[in-house]
């Protein structure tokens, strides 16, 4: 099927959409693990392919009514007496754009998101917290897109967010709601109990400060970065078919025992490929987001577990690090043992904890992880790619009333040198993986050419099936 890319986007409105009741002004503090996010923001779109003739006065509707509850995203971000971001929720309301797109869906280059997406449905958050844009396409088709400050919400608290939207435009009680909800008059399915101070520091800290430094630094203390030269990164969506999938698990399982799971596989799997393009002896660096809301309480179950809807960051970004030669002749299974390790000391209670006693240590002092920064001699520094595992995006969920989306994505193109890639669940729910990948060019190159087999370009023909 052709694709046709250069395609206009018409503004038809631009409005402001504030919470449907009053709101009290109140200053929400950021946690320690907000701290540790740079002022940066995340797509995410969602595209139906019939949508109904009311679909954008509902849409607004139920923002409105969401916002109530989700009123961290009709806020706005300020600087502290001590100059850090803090949420002052004044119900400044959130960005509201409609408009058209001429183009059909069947003609949308998904595949190619810089020319298709950014900039044309994925709106840019110009003031406050989030930003949504709604677009009509030629043939009743609707992009519904967000943007949103990720030093407010991690994308658990976006996806919350997204199918309570949907939920509330569904007319069905809530499954979710953020852990500072305020009452509502509609009955909530889910009403967890919910105390910030779960994510208070320790009196006194503790913390192991060779892990903690080795992945976390302040500012003022990286050493310069390396440069990648003129060459660009760049955005691809791709799919992985699920019995793709599960032979690269196979290969990166050396036996029962110790299988590896898929996210570990397809890392270890990228990591070993991306080093095919590095040369000489440079280090490769990769990075996998970890989400800490069950590790901190030590429970995955919403009913016993507030941290199930917490809404704010609970990340941190374990990596591991090796010279190129080395990654080129380690077989999948040796590089997925080395994911293992470097994930294994980070998914514990105490990795957190630690976590949020070092920021305590270093604040008021701007800190980032360490695989962003790209510090080192450039003779030395090979690539960086972060990870972060999007199979809890609830695709299928988010349904306002039209049918679930055709297509659903994060969109990322953060603008620093370390790449950043999410594997997300198929809407065609068979197990196939969605993969946004945000990539040097040269990187993104050499996937094409060394696993074709692997990674297929998302076409409309992917999910016309």
């Amino acid at each position: 099927m052709g694709c046709k890319q250069d395609f206009t986007v018409k503004i038809i409105k631009n409005e402001v959409i504030a919470t449907m009741l009053p709101m009290q002004e109140h200053w929400l503090p950021p946690s320690n693990l907000d701290l540790l996010l740079p002022p940066v923001d995340v797509g995410v779109f969602f595209i139906y392919k019939n949508a109904t003739a009311e679909a954008k006065t509902l849409l607004k509707k139920a923002l409105a009514e969401a916002l109530v509850t989700y009123y961290a995203f009709a806020g706005e971000i300020m600087e502290n007496t001590a100059g850090e971001p803090e949420l002052l929720c004044n119900n400044r309301g959130v960005d509201f754009v409609e408009a058209f797109a001429d183009v059909e869906l069947r003609y949308l280059n998904v595949y190619n998101p810089d020319e298709s997406i950014e900039g044309k449905l994925v709106p840019l958050k110009k003031h406050g917290v989030l930003a949504v844009q709604v677009t009509e396409l030629k043939c009743r088709a609707l992009g519904v897109a967000c943007t949103f400050d990720h030093r407010v919400a991690d994308a658990y608290s976006a996806n919350m967010f997204l199918v309570s939207w949907a939920e509330i435009a569904h007319s069905k009680p809530l499954s979710q709601v953020p852990s500072f909800q305020i009452a509502r008059s509609k009955p909530l399915s889910q009403v967890p109990s919910f105390r910030r101070s779960l994510l208070y520091p320790r009196r006194p800290g503790s913390y192991c400060l060779s892990s903690i430094d080795s992945l976390y630094a302040t500012i003022s203390t990286l050493k310069p970065s390396s440069s990648n030269g003129n060459e660009s990164i760049i955005s691809r969506i791709y799919y992985i078919k699920a019995k793709q999938l599960c032979q690269l698990q196979s290969l990166a399982t050396t036996n029962d025992r110790c299988k590896r799971s898929k996210l570990e596989a397809f890392s270890a799997f990228l990591w070993k490929v991306v080093a095919e393009n590095t040369p000489g002896n440079k280090t490769c660096k990769m990075g996998i987001v970890v989400d800490g809301r069950d590790k901190l309480s030590g429970n995955d179950d919403t009913k016993d577990n507030p941290l199930a809807v917490y809404f704010g960051n609970v990340l941190s970004i374990p990596f591991g690090e090796k010279r190129s030669n080395e990654l080129r002749e380690m077989p999948l299974n040796m590089v997925a043992n080395s994911v293992h390790d470097f994930l294994e000391g980070a998914v514990t209670k105490e990795h957190f904890m630690g976590l949020i006693d070092w920021v305590e240590a270093h604040r008021p002092e701007p800190m980032l992880a360490r695989i962003y920064s790209g510090e080192g001699l450039q003779e030395e520094v090979g690539p960086a790619i972060v990870v972060s595992s999007g199979q809890r995006f609830p695709v299928e969920k988010v349904d306002f009333g039209w049918g679930t989306p055709a297509l659903g994505s994060y969109h990322f193109p953060w603008g620093g040198n370390a790449g950043y890639v999410m594997p997300m669940p198929s809407p065609l729910g068979n197990g196939d993986w969605v993969v946004y990948m945000h990539l040097f060019k040269s990187q993104l190159d050499l996937l094409e050419a060394k696993a074709s087999h692997v990674f297929h370009p998302l076409t409309y023909d992917y999910f016309e099936i």
